[in-house]
């Protein structure tokens, strides 16, 4: 069943490829689908792309063996959307083209802006790819008794495969249908589960109480991040990270205006808000209806295929082969649109900033540009499977936390400033933002996720998991500094062109 739903779903996203094939023959329509969405089918998009293998296998993975706890992620990939609302839709929109490096060098240097922002936009997208590229391997390992490498290869060629020939377009449906199925599925298993208890949340919650080893500490806070500096730290990269993912912000290039650019954020808040309640309950449900289940557990007591795939055992506990078959599926497709969104994001930062600004030093012909952007897939495609052989074994919704860090660290400040910020100038962005970056870097570096438990080290360098707090902190502080200290005459010049920007940030003409 679960083969059979696969290849059904596989069938429909190609058929989609080739009717998106057909109507990519320019930038605006493999960049931004012409720019031809509406609000509602960017919403949807929009939470296709965040409802990814994180959200739905790695919250409800931690929430099955944290509790409580798991729900950090949970509120914290949805607050940062009023950010986003408030502060960059429009904007971002009105003075935009491709990617979010359009908006930020608009009265800043093109060169060093665009260098930098395409080097933020790769390492986030670089470690959002590892989390999808591992929650897929786990998955298709599981249920086909396939090697793990060789379903992150099939994850790998499917997603090169959607971006070199539907571009935005095929990028777009798939992330819709996804959306949909995802939605759909995750809402028939906290029925089914919630069905057992008759709706009775009190019995719910007992149940689970009883049965999780932690008992009654699965209610409370503090089981998985114990420390004040660590809980500040990854609330400030998920709060602010949302407003610097780059698969995110191209998304609001596909709308026609501002307006529709507003319209997708409350679309897509109203989606993700709903689906972050189901994944507590499947998280909790998962908690009675595996525990202690032999068909789920191994003999040493640890779930088969580690937590992230207790959403997927629990839709086989509650609904049988049909439902497991068609949460498979889904799972599949999430991974599948979300990778795909990022590895158009990728190419874009890739072909749009990166080569022609730092390599060739002049701008490329579309039709040049959009065979660099292809290039640019296939080897973001092998590095994204490399990488998810790599870290196997990480949860995937830790792995999004330090790609919101990052992201929070770089791409939101310099991103913000450059719209709200009249004196910001480019040394103060280039140096503040570099540095943010680096620091991120290094920290996630010398963290006991990497410098301990993949290099092996006794003891890590930097005692906390999350870096945003620091990290952020050097981004703004330096930025500021360095800008209000440029007396350069390009400064001066910068400095007086914020008008004109402010001006087109509001009526986007």
């Amino acid at each position: 069943m679960a083969i059979f739903m696969f290849f059904i779903f596989i069938s429909l996203t190609l058929i989609v490829t080739y009717w998106a094939a057909g109507r990519t023959s320019n930038l605006k329509t493999f960049y931004a689908a012409g720019g031809n969405i509406t609000g509602l089918q960017n919403g949807l998009a929009i939470s296709g792309d965040f409802m990814s293998a994180a959200s739905f296998l790695g919250i409800s993975g931690l929430v099955f063996s944290a509790g409580f706890d798991g729900l950090i992620y949970s509120i914290g990939f949805l607050v940062g959307w009023p950010i986003v609302l408030l502060l960059i839709a429009e904007p971002l929109r009105n003075l935009g083209k491709y990617t979010f490096a359009d908006c930020v060098s608009f009265r800043l240097k093109q060169k060093p802006i665009r260098i930098l922002s395409s080097c933020g936009a790769l390492t986030t997208i670089i470690f959002y790819l590892i989390a999808q590229m591992v929650g897929a391997g786990k998955l298709i390992e599981m249920l086909f008794h396939i090697p793990y490498s060789l379903a992150v290869i099939i994850v790998g060629s499917m997603m090169v495969l959607y971006v070199t020939f539907g571009g935005m377009i095929a990028t777009t449906w798939v992330q819709i249908i996804k959306a949909v199925l995802l939605l759909l599925g995750a809402s028939i298993i906290a029925f089914l589960v919630l069905l057992n208890f008759h709706f009775d949340l009190t019995a719910f919650f007992n149940q689970a109480i009883q049965l999780h080893p932690k008992k009654i500490a699965i209610m409370a806070p503090g089981g998985l991040i114990t420390d004040p500096i660590s809980a500040i730290s990854l609330g400030l990269a998920l709060l602010f990270g949302t407003a610097g993912l780059p698969h995110i912000l191209m998304r609001f290039f596909t709308v026609k205006n501002a307006k529709d650019a507003r319209k997708s954020v409350i679309y897509a808040t109203s989606f993700m808000a709903y689906f972050y309640i189901l994944t507590f309950i499947i998280g909790f449900g998962a908690i009675i209806f595996l525990t202690n289940n032999p068909a789920y557990m191994t003999e040493d007591g640890k779930l088969i295929g580690d937590i992230n795939m207790a959403a997927v055992h629990l839709s086989h506990a509650v609904g049988g082969n049909m439902l497991l078959g068609f949460i498979s599926a889904v799972a599949f497709a999430t991974i599948l649109a979300v990778v795909s969104g990022l590895t158009l994001a990728g190419a874009s930062a890739i072909s749009h900033d990166l080569f022609p600004h730092f390599f060739l030093k002049r701008k490329l012909d579309e039709k040049i540009e959009m065979k660099v952007s292809k290039i640019a897939s296939l080897i973001l495609g092998l590095l994204a499977i490399l990488l998810g052989i790599v870290f196997q074994n990480q949860n995937v919704a830790f792995m999004v936390g330090l790609a919101f860090a990052i992201a929070a660290s770089t791409n939101f400040p310099v991103l913000l400033l450059s719209i709200y910020w009249k004196n910001l100038t480019s040394r103060g962005a280039i140096i503040g933002g570099g540095l943010g970056l680096i620091t991120a870097i290094m920290l996630v570096i010398f963290s006991s996720t990497v410098w301990v438990d993949m290099l092996h080290f006794p003891e890590p360098f930097f005692p906390y998991k999350y870096p945003a707090l620091f990290s952020m902190t050097v981004t703004f502080f330096v930025t500021y500094i360095f800008s209000i200290t440029d007396s350069s005459t390009q400064a001066k010049i910068e400095r007086k062109k914020f008008q004109d920007q402010k001006k087109q940030s509001i009526i986007g003409i």
